[in-house]
C-alpha cells in the first residue's frame, strides 16, 4: 500500500503541489483558530492570556440563553436562515438550467457576465445602492407614486427588511452561484440529449429527466454546505442593511454579538455565541447528510 501511495504521489505530484496552498489556508485560518474556542469557557483577559484566564464553564452560554433579547435575536436568525435556504438557494439552480438552454454563445456569455458582476460588489456598496433605491426620491417611491401611493422610507420599516434582505441576496449572489452548476451541466454526456431528441422528448422533458437528475448530486452537496452555515447569515450583509427601526426583525446573532460582545470587549461571550452557531450548524449538516444518504445514496461522507 505504501509503495502504491508513493507511486501515485510521484506520478501526480503537480496536483499535490497545487493542493498545498489550500491545505495551508485551512490549517492556518480554520484549524489553528479552533484552539481559541477555549475562551468560551473562560473569563478571558488579554492580560492573563488563554491559559491563565479563570475557567467559568458554561457561564457565557447561560448568559446568552437567559438574555432577554435572545429569543428575538435567535428567532430572527432562524427566520432569515430559513428564507435564505427556501428562497435564495434554489435560484442559482433555476438560472443554470435556463442559461444552459441558450444556444447563441455570445448571448449566453453576455447574460452570464451580467449575472456575475454584482457578486464582486461589497455589501457596503450593495447596501448603498439599496438605500438609494428605497429613498424618498429613489426609484421605488417614483414607481409607487405613479400608482398614487405616498412616499415611504422602506428601509426604516420593519415590514420591508426581510423581503429586501432576500432580494439583495438573490441579486448579488445568484449569478455567481450558477458557476458550479454550469460546470456540472457541461459534464453531462451530450449523447443522452441526442437519444432523448430521437425519442421525441421536448426541452422540458430533457431538463426534467436528464439535466436535473444528473445535477441533483451537486445540488445536494451544496445544500449540505449551505445548511452548515444556516445560522451564519453574513454579518456584513445584515449589518449594512440594518437600521435601529428594523432591529425587531433584522437583529441576528452576528449583529447582536458585535454590539454586546465585540464593541464591549466581551470576547469570551462573543466566542461562546460563535461556538453555539457552529455546534448547531454541525448538527444540521449531520442530520441532513444522513437523510441525503437515505434518499439519494449520496452525501458529504
Amino acid at each position: 500500500m505504501k509503495a502504491v501511495a508513493f507511486h501515485r504521489m510521484k506520478v501526480y505530484w503537480p496536483l499535490y503541489v497545487m493542493a498545498v496552498p489550500g491545505i495551508l489556508f485551512l490549517i492556518m485560518f480554520k484549524y489553528i483558530p479552533l484552539a481559541g474556542a477555549v475562551i468560551a469557557f473562560k473569563d478571558y483577559s488579554v492580560f492573563k492570556g488563554f491559559i491563565d484566564s479563570p475557567f467559568v464553564g458554561l457561564k457565557h452560554f447561560k448568559t446568552l440563553i437567559h438574555h432577554p433579547d435572545f429569543a428575538k435575536v435567535f428567532g430572527n436568525t432562524l427566520m432569515l436562515g430559513f428564507l435564505k435556504i427556501v428562497l435564495v438557494f434554489p435560484i442559482p439552480v433555476l438560472l443554470a438550467l435556463m442559461i444552459n438552454e441558450i444556444r447563441k454563445s455570445a448571448l449566453k456569455k453576455g447574460i452570464q457576465t451580467a449575472l456575475y458582476i454584482p457578486h464582486f460588489l461589497s455589501w457596503v456598496i450593495v447596501a448603498g445602492i439599496v438605500f438609494d433605491f428605497f429613498s424618498l426620491s429613489g426609484l421605488f417611491n417614483i414607481i409607487a407614486g405613479w400608482f398614487g401611493h405616498e412616499p415611504v422610507l422602506a428601509m426604516q420599516e420593519s415590514a420591508f427588511f426581510r423581503p429586501v434582505y432576500v432580494t439583495a441576496s438573490i441579486w448579488r449572489d445568484a449569478g455567481w452561484g450558477t458557476v458550479v452548476y454550469m460546470a456540472a451541466i457541461s459534464a453531462i454526456d451530450p449523447q443522452l440529449y441526442e437519444s432523448a431528441m430521437m425519442d421525441g422528448a421536448s426541452k422540458f422533458r430533457q431538463i426534467r429527466h436528464i439535466t436535473f437528475p444528473l445535477l441533483l448530486p451537486t445540488v445536494l452537496v451544496l445544500f449540505l454546505l449551505e445548511i452548515g452555515n444556516f445560522l451564519d447569515l453574513g454579518f456584513d450583509q445584515v449589518f449594512n442593511l440594518l437600521t435601529p427601526m428594523t432591529y425587531s426583525v433584522g437583529d441576528i446573532l452576528d449583529t447582536y454579538v458585535f454590539r454586546t460582545g465585540i464593541q464591549q470587549a466581551q470576547y469570551s461571550f462573543a466566542t461562546a455565541v460563535g461556538l453555539f452557531q457552529s455546534v448547531i450548524g454541525f448538527i444540521l449538516v449531520f442530520v441532513f447528510n444522513q437523510l441525503s444518504k437515505k434518499v439519494s445514496d449520496g452525501g458529504l461522507w
